[in-house]
């Protein structure tokens, strides 16, 4: 694991993309900071740029440099949740402009798996995780399920095709108007 971390930390420090296994699903992958990054995982997904990426942190400290205020509720919420669980946040800061969304939010996730926590955690800033396939297209639960056409157009795929992934996508939720938990995907 240490060499696949140390070669997926080449590809996102040169802006690169990479493919890899999430505590979700497999994802594709870049530096959250990095504009024109984000702006090839748009082109590689044929995916419009209006439409949000979610974005990996490695824990609490991390999550309050990039959002203006993490709700008391979020934190008690994330600190009980067993399921991987993205947040959708208001006024987000120090990423690149294309992840945030038109209304000033964007979806982030602690991430839980012991790869993407250690990979984010070395990186020391958040990345991309936007599932590996191309828009429209189903979600790959596994890594045999990605499109070898995708796979030739990234830069790196990280070599773990059996790791640990929950096959299938986080929960998705943010605070309503009335300060309550909304489950915008179960």
């Amino acid at each position: 694991m240490k060499e696949e971390i140390k070669e997926a930390l080449k590809v996102l420090k040169s802006g690169e993309i990479l493919i890899y296994p999430t505590d979700t699903i497999w994802g594709l992958g870049c530096d959250a900071t990095n504009q024109a990054a984000v702006k090839k995982i748009f082109k590689i997904k044929n995916r419009s740029e209006s439409k949000s990426l979610i974005i990996l942190v490695d824990g609490m400290d991390m999550l309050k440099k990039y959002v203006s205020l993490v709700p008391k509720v979020i934190e008690k919420f994330l600190k009980t949740s067993t399921k991987p669980t993205t947040v959708i946040y208001s006024h987000p800061k120090g990423l690149a402009q294309n992840v945030i969304a038109s209304d000033d939010t964007v979806a982030i996730r602690i991430v839980q798996s012991d790869f993407c926590k250690a990979l984010v955690s070395e990186f020391g800033k958040p990345i991309v995780s936007t599932s590996a396939n191309f828009s429209g297209q189903p979600s790959a639960s596994s890594f045999k399920e990605i499109d070898p056409l995708l796979l030739k157009q990234v830069d790196y795929i990280v070599n773990l095709p059996a790791a640990e992934s929950k096959n299938s996508a986080s929960q998705i939720i943010k605070l309503n108007d009335l300060g309550k938990i909304e489950f915008l995907r179960k």
